[in-house]
C-alpha cells in the first residue's frame, strides 16, 4: 500500500518528529565586549569607494581613515580615501629615551592636519598585524578621543576581502584637535613602582621571551603580544584571547599595567585587553627602553 503525504501531513509528520529528537545547540563564541574598536575589510567596504575622497561613516558623518605604513608602501598603494603618518610620527627625535612621545601639543597639530576632529570616527590601518595602528588607538584614547578603531586584519585582510587600492592621495582637511589626556590610560615609572603594592595589580611584559629572560621588571609576567593574533593577522576571537590571559592568570578583575621595549608592542596588548572590556590597562610607554637604562630601577634576569 502506498501512502500519499500532503504538504499539511509532511510537515505535521516532521514537526512531531522534530519534537521527539533531542534538541541539540551550538556554542555560539562570545562577542568582544568593545566591538567597535575593531573593524572588519568589509565594513569598511561599505564606507569607500575608489573614487571617493572622502570615506562616509554610519550617520553621514565623514570617518578618518590613516595609513601608518612607511610613505613609499604608502604610495605604491593604499586603500582610497586614506591620509598618511609616519608609523614613528607621534615619537620625539631627539629623546634619550627611544620612543617617547612628542609633545602633546606638537601631537595635536601633527592629528589636526590630517582632519581630525572630535566629532570624527578614526580608523588606523597598517600591513603588520596592527602593531603600529594600536599604538595609535592608545594614543586616541589617552589624549580623549574614544570613537577610533584599528582595521581587523589590516592592508593585508584588506586586499584577501576584495577592498579597492588606489594611488591618488586624498586631500586632507584641516581641524582643530584638542585634546584630554586621561592619566587612567598612561603610566610612568613612577606609577610602574607604585603599581607594585597594589593587590590586584598585574604588570605584564609583552616582549618575546629572549628579550624578557635578557632583563626585565622583576615583578612584571611575560605574555608576547604576538599571541594576541590568530589567523591573517587578525585578533584572536574573544573567547581563545580571554583564555590566553586567563591562562597567565590575568582576568578582568586585575589593575593591568603593560610594557614592551618601546612604547609600541605593548600598545597592541592593551587593545587585545580593552576588547575584551578590561576596564584597569594602563600602558607604560617609555618602557625597557627607559626602565632598562636607569641604573636606579629594579631588573631581574631570566
Amino acid at each position: 500500500m502506498k501512502t500519499h503525504m500532503t504538504r499539511r501531513t509532511f510537515g505535521a509528520f516532521t514537526g512531531a518528529a522534530a519534537l521527539a529528537l533531542p534538541r541539540l545547540t551550538f556554542a555560539q563564541p562570545s562577542a568582544y565586549a568593545n566591538p567597535q574598536l575593531l573593524i572588519e575589510p568589509g565594513e569598511l567596504m561599505g564606507m569607500v569607494s575608489a573614487t571617493q575622497s572622502a570615506i562616509t561613516a554610519g550617520g553621514g558623518a565623514d570617518a578618518i581613515v590613516i595609513d601608518v605604513r612607511p610613505r613609499d608602501a604608502f604610495d605604491e598603494g593604499h586603500i582610497p580615501g586614506a591620509r598618511h603618518l609616519d608609523p614613528n610620527a607621534v615619537a620625539a627625535e631627539h629623546s634619550p629615551v627611544s620612543g617617547s612621545l612628542r609633545p602633546v601639543a606638537e601631537i595635536e597639530s601633527l592629528l589636526g592636519a590630517l582632519g581630525v576632529a572630535a566629532d570624527r570616527r578614526i580608523v588606523f590601518y597598517d600591513d603588520r598585524g596592527g602593531f603600529h595602528a594600536a599604538r595609535m588607538l592608545w594614543l586616541m584614547e589617552y589624549l580623549g578621543h574614544q570613537n577610533v578603531a584599528i582595521l581587523n586584519g589590516g592592508l593585508t585582510g584588506w586586499q584577501s576581502a576584495g577592498g579597492p587600492m588606489t594611488k591618488d592621495a586624498a586631500r586632507a582637511f584641516p581641524a582643530r584637535f584638542q585634546s584630554a589626556p586621561s592619566p587612567r590610560r598612561h603610566a610612568t615609572a613612577e606609577d610602574v613602582l607604585q603599581h607594585r603594592d597594589v593587590p590586584d595589580g598585574v604588570l605584564i611584559d609583552v616582549r618575546p621571551p629572549k628579550m624578557y629572560d635578557e632583563g626585565h621588571i622583576p615583578w612584571a609576567i611575560n605574555i608576547p603580544w604576538s599571541k594576541n593574533l590568530g589567523a591573517a593577522s587578525r585578533f584572536l576571537p574573544s573567547d581563545p584571547l580571554m583564555a590566553h590571559f586567563e591562562a597567565h592568570g590575568v582576568t578582568p578583575a586585575h589593575d593591568v599595567m603593560m610594557h614592551c621595549q618601546v612604547g609600541l608592542a605593548s600598545s597592541h596588548s592593551y587593545v587585545a585587553l580593552r576588547l575584551l572590556g578590561f576596564p584597569r590597562v594602563r600602558v607604560y610607554h617609555r618602557s625597557w627602553a627607559e626602565w632598562g637604562g636607569d641604573p636606579a630601577l629594579p631588573k631581574a634576569t631570566s
